[in-house]
């Protein structure tokens, strides 16, 4: 696991004159979803955003306590997760934070360019279990996760995210949005949530279903891995660096203290190294799996493939073809449906659709295969690796209760993403219904 040091964060300081702290202005709910070191310099026109690792948990955060620290260095802006001894666990207040941030930012004609490292490695759905029998315990960061996620696809600002390890998930919309991410040997990408009864969510459904042939469906079905070479090959990622030159190139986009889109990539391309991906690389193998993953069930999908299996050259599909049938059932006929629907859908709809899938999923609609006795439980708490789904195989997975869990919300308990440009930073959760709903439950306490 890597950290942003205080080193690091003194070492960009330094060069830049004594810091001035902006400190947080509202503070909310401490329930979190996603942890991670994160740094964020920013000066004008352009905006960097630096994950490191990640984490899930259900955490009481001290109110008074600067989990995020904001610095204001000249024209650099600079963003600071301050809990490292807890992992710089992203709370609920973390992420409306970043929010309130990137929206200052966004506005600020002094802010101009950022740098920085980072992985993270998506979520501890240990999160999830704890809050099981708690009603709509994890909406709020939910909620506040995916309009966050919103807001990171249209940031209006060059944005630069710099990868060097595990970006899983929710950690890796943090990265392929950026309109330059930059990858090293050290990252692995991934997309395993259907695996554990959940789905591709924070975007992915949008991201992925828009890679060539049917690719989409095969790592959000699989959970295959991507090393930062195969990210640029498949455009999840703009450019791979050395690691060993990732610190100079950190350098070199701070004193470059511009926004200007080309600039800014003329100076990565200056690090950067045309990748060649290796000849055994899953994407070598596109011809079959567009000819598995383009069926029209998972059924057929899983019918498909093992035929494949037996032929000459496809060894590598055993174990793939493994993990998929170890997979939820219902997580994997969910997962499909959302890919494919996102293939015809905007970001805004794929992101409301997720969370209308992500909450239905946390009530239990349909299937308690994400909390215990299934996948959460199996993985992450008793590590038994022995997951019983209900219902345990395909066939018995009821196409008519998948329906319930994509039909619409009533239009105030969507996720409000902005509908005009004017109004891009409105929605956020504080103003939503859901916040009423929650102060007027606690007045009835």
């Amino acid at each position: 696991m890597l950290s942003l040091s205080k080193k690091f964060v003194s070492r960009v300081v330094g060069s830049y004159g004594p810091a001035k702290l902006a400190p947080p202005s509202s503070l909310h709910k401490p329930i979190s979803l996603v942890s991670l070191s994160l740094t964020a310099i920013s000066t004008e026109g352009c905006w960097l955003i630096l994950i490191d690792s990640s984490k899930m948990s259900l955490e009481v955060v001290n109110p008074h306590e600067q989990v995020v620290l904001g610095e204001e260095i000249d024209h650099v802006r600079m963003i600071t997760l301050n809990r490292p001894r807890q992992l710089n666990v992203i709370s609920s207040k973390v992420v409306s934070l970043l929010a309130e941030y990137l929206e200052k930012w966004e506005k600020d004609q002094n802010a101009d360019l950022g740098a920085g490292r980072a992985f993270s490695a998506g979520g501890d759905l240990k999160m999830f279990y704890d809050g099981r029998n708690l009603k709509d315990s994890c909406l709020e960061v939910v909620y506040r996760m995916y309009w966050l996620c919103y807001h990171i696809h249209t940031y209006k600002k060059t944005h630069v995210a710099l990868v060097h390890g595990i970006s899983m998930g929710g950690g890796a919309s943090l990265m392929v949005p950026m309109k330059f991410s930059v990858v090293t040997e050290k990252a692995v990408f991934s997309t395993p949530e259907a695996s554990i009864g959940f789905h591709t969510d924070c975007g992915f459904s949008y991201m992925l279903s828009h890679l060539p042939g049917h690719l989409g469906e095969f790592f959000a079905l699989t959970g295959a891995r991507l090393n930062g070479k195969e990210l640029v090959a498949i455009g999840l990622a703009t450019h791979f660096v050395p690691l060993e030159k990732l610190p100079e190139l950190e350098k070199s986009l701070v004193r470059l203290n511009s926004g200007d889109e080309n600039a800014v990539k003329s100076v990565i391309e200056e690090f950067s190294t045309d990748v060649q991906i290796d000849e055994e690389s899953v994407l070598n193998k596109q011809s079959v799996i567009d000819e598995c993953f383009s069926k029209d069930t998972v059924e057929e999908i899983i019918k498909s493939f093992e035929a494949e299996a037996s032929k000459e050259g496809n060894g590598w599909i055993g174990a793939v073809l493994k993990g998929l049938k170890r997979s939820s059932p219902t997580g994997l006929k969910i997962t499909l449906r959302s890919i494919r629907e996102g293939r015809k859908q905007t970001l805004s709809e794929c992101l409301k659709k997720e969370f209308r899938v992500t909450m239905n999923i946390l009530r239990t609609m349909i299937s308690g295969d994400v909390y215990e006795k299934k996948g959460i439980r199996a993985l992450t708490i008793d590590k038994d690796n022995a997951p019983k789904w209900d219902p345990p195989t395909l066939d018995k997975v009821n196409a008519e209760k998948v329906n319930l869990v994509f039909q619409p919300f009533r239009e105030d308990l969507e996720l409000q993403v902005p509908k005009k440009e004017e109004c891009r930073w409105d929605g956020k959760y504080e103003n939503s219904v859901y916040a009423t709903m929650v102060v007027e439950e606690s007045k009835s306490i």
